[in-house]
């Protein structure tokens, strides 16, 4: 399969891309711009599924309800509880000391901000006051091919992308919508652990008929959270922050600017940018994008420079609760990497 996903930001991936599956890898990054580079953000979890506004905005009485309660709001955007002290979110996303960090429905004031080593889109920001949970760490490096749940706010599912006489259908995916910057969660699985420029990251396909909950990311989710459950202990925890998805995506190359969109199969369709456009051909498989998280698990020991060592454990913010979650049902699991 000849699938390349481009990256606009930080250039073509080629660590961990299985034979024949993909020459390079497109990547729009899930924010707004940063000097020197054109960044497309990603907006809001969006489903295979449904276009239904409400699906999965409350998560009481499900899977991810553990998970929704470590999430807070930080301007546009999303953080993670991981101490009483501390949350921690995307570094490309911003934001000042003195800024609010609403969790659980009360205001945090930030009061300090520690960086990821360079190149690692991670940060963490200090508050004033005690935060009443936090999340436990996913700190084992065996994510492949575990389930997972994805966290973000922002976008609606906009209108269908047809590429006419594709097989087995037209429909390829998904543009993405209104911008409402509501909270939702969704679940998948990590399909690949790539090392991009550097970093690493958890990798996840949109496959076409994974199960209701089956998720993409859109512009406006970075910051969100990727939590695992860990099977060991079966508690739920922090593996990943929202970066980036794969884009742009156009139907017929050269001068077109192209449009961000969920896809499940790019076949039919061009990745890239502006005059720099790869074709995808139409194959008998589908050729799923991804999104992509900045792997918790590769920045554990940085992290835990920063935070009180005992708070990764999260034993102290009531952890036993996600004790009763069970795992997730898939009707359909990516293909081996």
């Amino acid at each position: 399969m000849n699938s390349a996903q481009t990256k606009t930001l930080v250039g073509d991936r080629h660590a961990s891309c299985p034979e024949g599956r993909r020459s390079g890898r497109v990547l729009t990054w899930l924010t707004g711009a940063v000097a020197g580079l054109i960044l497309h953000p990603v907006h809001a979890v969006l489903f295979y599924s449904t276009a239904d506004p409400n699906y999965n905005t409350s998560a009481t009485g499900t899977i991810a309800e553990t998970a929704w309660g470590y999430q807070g709001l930080w301007g546009s955007f999303m953080g993670t509880a991981i101490s009483p002290r501390h949350f921690i979110t995307a570094k490309h996303v911003g934001g000042s000391v003195g800024n609010t960090f609403t969790f659980h429905s009360v205001g945090y004031t930030t009061v300090a901000s520690y960086d990821a080593p360079a190149g690692v889109d991670l940060r963490i920001w200090e508050v004033s006051g005690t935060l009443p949970t936090w999340a436990p760490l996913y700190t084992s490096t065996d994510e492949l091919g575990k389930s997972l749940i994805v966290i973000g706010r922002g976008t609606q599912r906009g209108a269908e992308v047809l590429v006419s006489g594709a097989s087995p259908t037209d429909l390829r995916g998904w543009l993405q919508g209104t911008a409402d910057h509501v909270v939702r969660w969704g679940e998948n699985v990590v399909s690949d652990t790539p090392t991009i420029n550097g970093a690493d990251y958890l990798a996840a396909e949109f496959n076409r008929g994974a199960g209701p909950n089956e998720a993409h990311l859109t512009v406006g989710d970075s910051g969100g959270a990727v939590f695992i459950q860990d099977p060991v202990d079966s508690l739920w925890k922090l593996a990943g922050i929202n970066w980036a998805v794969d884009g742009l995506w156009s139907k017929s190359g050269g001068s077109d600017t192209g449009f961000r969109a969920a896809i499940f199969d790019a076949g039919g369709l061009y990745v890239g940018s502006q005059n720099n456009w790869t074709y995808n051909p139409d194959l008998p498989v589908d050729i799923p994008s991804h999104f992509y998280a900045t792997r918790i698990s590769s920045y554990q020991n940085w992290i835990l420079t920063v935070i009180p060592e005992p708070a990764h454990y999260g034993w102290a913010a009531g952890g036993a609760a996600l004790l009763a979650l069970g795992f997730r049902r898939r009707t359909g699991r990516p293909r081996p990497r």
